[in-house]
């Protein structure tokens, strides 16, 4: 631009040819500059349409769900009317107050918070929410406890910082030992190093999941604990129900996350099936699959054909 030519350097250059020169240099710069500003603007524009064809799939996505829900509500003659958000948020409500007030008891230690890295902090707070967001789906919550949990700790923060509304969240939350809080006799702490296995979910008792991640190294953490404290131990019946799942890896795992512990025990309440609780709280990645469904694929198996 003329403007960005200095007028002293023009005038020192007395040769037509090396003012020639001169002018197709700054021509030059100011066509580079030109080349890099439209590739900036292509590049957002570019991430302008990529944000704006997510957009789109979104919606189309939820609209194509809510087309699918009406169809199936229509096929099985549904005809009632639908409830609004604010009713079902009202239900929801009070369900959740009343098993605070009569509800199976389910505690998370969270006595153990030393062992875990900052990571493992917000991943446990993240579970948290999950298990919470599960608990209030379900049409018999239960009541559940946060023992020793600060509020100055950063998992404290972590769950206020991740989890939307956590301060209003219907549980119960306390900086005490749940040692101090239940009988030892009405205890169940749930480990998988525990020897017996978990037959039912009885309404008096206490159960304590520990507050560990499914990545912790440590071993044997929450099993420890359990038995110096000289309460009941138990572990959910994977191994009566459940087989391994052949996959390249060969990885099998039992240790799950506080979450799809959560998830087992609120599916075995409702559907008394042990069966159906194992296979809708552990994912497939954990190497083990219902008895009856590995019989199926042996069945079907072009080996055995």
């Amino acid at each position: 631009m003329e403007e960005d030519i200095c007028p002293e350097s023009v005038s020192k250059v007395n040769d037509p040819a090396d003012l020639l020169q001169f002018l197709r240099i700054e021509v030059e710069l100011e066509s580079v500059g030109d080349r890099e500003e439209t590739a900036c603007s292509k590049n957002v524009m570019r991430k302008q349409r990529n944000w704006e064809r997510r957009l789109e799939a979104k919606k189309s996505k939820r609209k194509e769900e809510k087309e699918r829900k009406k169809l199936n509500r229509q096929n099985k003659g549904v005809t009632e009317p639908q409830l609004s958000k604010r009713v079902i948020k009202a239900i929801t409500k009070e369900r959740l107050e009343e098993a605070r007030g009569a509800g199976q008891r389910l505690c998370v230690d969270l006595s153990m918070t030393d062992c875990l890295s900052p990571k493992e902090i917000s991943r446990l707070a993240c579970q948290i929410r999950r298990l919470y967001g599960c608990n209030k789906k379900a049409l018999q919550p239960f009541r559940i406890f946060l023992t020793e949990l600060k509020e100055d700790s950063l998992l404290y923060k972590e769950c206020v910082r991740m989890n939307d509304g956590f301060i209003n969240y219907l549980i119960d939350v306390t900086e005490e030992s749940w040692f101090h809080l239940f009988p030892s006799e009405d205890v169940i702490y749930l480990t998988p190093d525990a020897s017996e296995a978990l037959e039912s979910v009885e309404e008096d008792k206490v159960y304590i999941l520990g507050g560990l991640v499914d990545e912790t190294i440590q071993k044997k953490i929450s099993y420890t604990r359990a038995t110096e404290l000289s309460v009941r131990t138990a572990r959910l019946p994977i191994d009566e129900y459940m087989v391994k799942r052949p996959n390249p890896k060969n990885f099998h795992s039992k240790i799950l996350a506080i979450n799809q512990v959560f998830e087992i025990l609120l599916t075995f309440r409702e559907t008394k099936d042990w069966t159906k609780a194992l296979a809708a709280g552990i994912p497939p990645g954990k190497g083990y699959m219902v008895a009856s469904a590995a019989s199926t694929e042996i069945i079907n198996s072009p080996e055995e054909l």
